[in-house]
Order: C-alpha cells, then structure tokens, then sequence
C-alpha cells in the first residue's frame, strides 16, 4: 500500500513539476510568467519530498528530518523570491501584455 501512496505522489509532483515549467516557458509576459515556477512547481516539489519522506521512513529507522527542512525552505523562499522579482520588474518599468491583470494597482515612483 505503502508503494501505491508513493508512486501516487511521485506522479502528482511530477505532473505539477510539468505543467509549471511548461508555464514557465509559454507564458507572454514576465508577470504571467511568473506563476509556473511559484505556484505549480511549489507544490509539485513539496509533493515529491512528501513521496521521498514516505519512503525513507519506511525503508530506514527513524524519522526522515531532511525532506521537512527542505520543504519548509521551499515554502518560506519560493514567495518571498517571487515577490521581489515582481517587485524589480515595476522598478524597472517591465512592459506587459493587456491581459495581465492587476497592472492599474501599481503605483508610480517619484
């Protein structure tokens, strides 16, 4: 059963891995662009150390503290990198498409 859970895991963060780096790379604009690597891949990574923490606590003794520490990393720095990478590209005055939404909130630095 264990292995069903592991390789049901494996497959959703890979899937996740996918979609967001497809996203990555066919997104128009950078603040579209954006979002493949912060949302998907974030969750397709902690997905994939869930299936990694399942099968090294069951194959070895004790309690497998690596891929915790991993995660939590993953979760505290992915937003935050995302945050001023965006925060950058409106310093700079990157152009975007149309459609990107949430362009009319930003305000203009004096």
């Amino acid at each position: 059963m264990t292995e069903w859970i592991i390789s049901i895991l494996l497959l959703i963060g890979g899937s996740f891995v996918l979609v967001g780096s497809i996203g990555l790379v066919k997104m128009p604009d950078f603040f579209m662009r954006l979002h493949g690597p912060t949302k998907a891949t974030t969750l397709g990574m902690a997905s994939l150390l869930t299936a990694a923490m399942i099968f090294f606590s069951t194959t070895h003794t004790g309690f497998s503290v690596k891929e915790i520490l991993i995660s939590l990393f993953l979760l505290l720095t992915a937003p935050i990198s995302a945050y001023m990478m965006i925060k950058a590209a409106i310093h700079h005055k990157l152009e975007s498409i149309e459609r990107t939404k949430g362009i009319d909130n930003i305000e203009d630095d004096v």
